[in-house]
């Protein structure tokens, strides 16, 4: 009888804990999109965009200001959604210019901030992100890009803003640019990119395409590599060298100045001019010119640590194929159908466009003769950056216009040399 009691109970805890434990996933399921399965594995079928969106709220961030554009408009409607949820403010701005000088200025006052567009609104925001660089205000700026040129074609996938994104400031100074290749990277680099801008006191661009903002696939969230989010370190009326109205304050190149935010007890001046550590106006000076110069070698000299790839490697490869965001799908497909073919074939998938990661590519290509680069552009722009780097072996583009790149085209690329 005590048996059959027991087991009566046990059949009755199991079936509690059953019907527990699947209210629990139709809860996490009908609510947010979320699957738990029995290998332990927490799924849901998200966008880049959303993503995106997702990890901004990781990162910290508690102001958003956007326009609607295709293909970007997942991350401002993620945004305006979460943002309320989590102690933060998401407003929609009259067009792209406002945008990120609504963030520029919630920024200045201490607070991290985001905005999302693609190709044509991120030519507007070009000025504010060389305000954001002059003043040294962290910032950070989705682009998800779509085909080109001017309006060019809202739903049609590019890889073209690349030089824009770098290139995009008078003076050619670096902006660091960060590339993911999938939804769950998105969210990982998302995060990666507030805790540069917050450490090294820049604007941050995030990458995109639309093949990557716009698809759902699955992601285990058990999966996610989440970095500690970073904080922009504020200087203090008690610092040794506090010294009122002084906007910067840098002993060696690398040295990241405190910030002080706009309306608090420490008074600075911001001014998009060129000036010098106190913020008045000044040209040819020597501090003026040491405070322009400030702003490229404080990321030139942590560019190593900056440097993020991943490198498939195998030995006694004579080729090496370069890719990024949805490109870099493809040409880890093709590197398994080239191998199936015995061509000895290596890759490089690049996160961190900017700085160029010059050691991880230099060690990528040792003992190859030929290098690939591809890219969903007209000209090769990536290309015609690292081809200089890469002079002692032979390069070569695989571009195509309009469409993806498909794995069959890099294969046959390759196997025609």
């Amino acid at each position: 009888m005590i048996f059959i009691a027991a087991a009566k109970t046990k059949r009755k805890s199991f079936f509690i804990q059953t019907i527990l434990s699947n209210f629990v996933k139709l809860v996490l399921h009908y609510y947010y999109g979320i699957t738990m399965n029995s290998q332990n594995q927490k799924l849901a079928l998200r966008s880049g965009n959303q993503m995106t969106a997702e990890g901004a709220i990781k990162a910290g961030c508690k102001f958003f200001a956007g326009y609607p554009i295709t293909p970007a408009s997942g991350i401002y409607k993620g945004l305006i959604d979460l943002l309320p949820l989590n102690n933060g403010i998401a407003i929609s701005s009259p067009d792209e210019i406002s945008a990120l000088a609504y963030c520029v200025g919630a920024s200045m006052r201490g607070v991290k901030a985001m905005t999302a567009t693609s190709g044509p609104g991120w030519a507007l925001m070009i000025e504010t992100v060389q305000y954001a660089l002059i003043t040294e205000t962290p910032v950070v700026i989705s682009v998800v890009q779509r085909l080109g040129p001017c309006t060019g074609g809202a739903t049609q996938g590019a890889q073209g803003d690349i030089l824009i994104a770098e290139f995009a400031t008078s003076g050619g100074y670096t902006i660091p640019v960060l590339y993911p290749s999938t939804a769950k990277e998105c969210y990982e680099l998302t995060i990666e990119a507030f805790n540069w801008a917050e450490k090294y006191r820049t604007p941050v661009v995030l990458l995109s395409d639309k093949e990557i903002g716009m698809t759902t696939e699955s992601v285990d969230y058990n999966k996610l590599k989440i970095s500690a989010p970073e904080h922009r370190h504020l200087i203090s009326e008690n610092d040794a060298d506090f010294s009122e109205w002084k906007m910067y304050g840098f002993d060696s190149p690398g040295m990241i100045a405190k910030f002080a935010p706009v309306g608090s007890k420490v008074k600075v001046t911001a001014t998009g001019s060129a000036h010098n550590t106190k913020g008045s106006l000044k040209k040819n000076d020597p501090e003026t010119l040491a405070v322009l110069k400030h702003l490229e070698d404080k990321i030139r000299a942590h560019k190593d640590e900056m440097s993020l790839v991943k490198e498939d490697h195998e030995e006694g490869a004579d080729t090496l194929i370069i890719s990024f965001g949805i490109t870099a799908r493809t040409m880890k497909d093709s590197v398994a159908n080239l191998r199936k073919q015995g061509c000895k074939v290596s890759s490089l998938t690049i996160y961190s466009m900017f700085p160029v990661p010059e050691k991880a590519i230099l060690k990528a290509a040792v003992g190859c003769k030929n290098i690939f680069i591809a890219e969903e552009n007209f000209s090769g722009q990536y290309r015609m950056i690292i081809a200089p780097l890469l002079k002692n072996y032979n390069v070569y583009g695989i571009n195509k216009l309009g469409t993806m790149i498909t794995p069959n085209e890099i294969t046959e690329r390759i196997m025609k040399l």
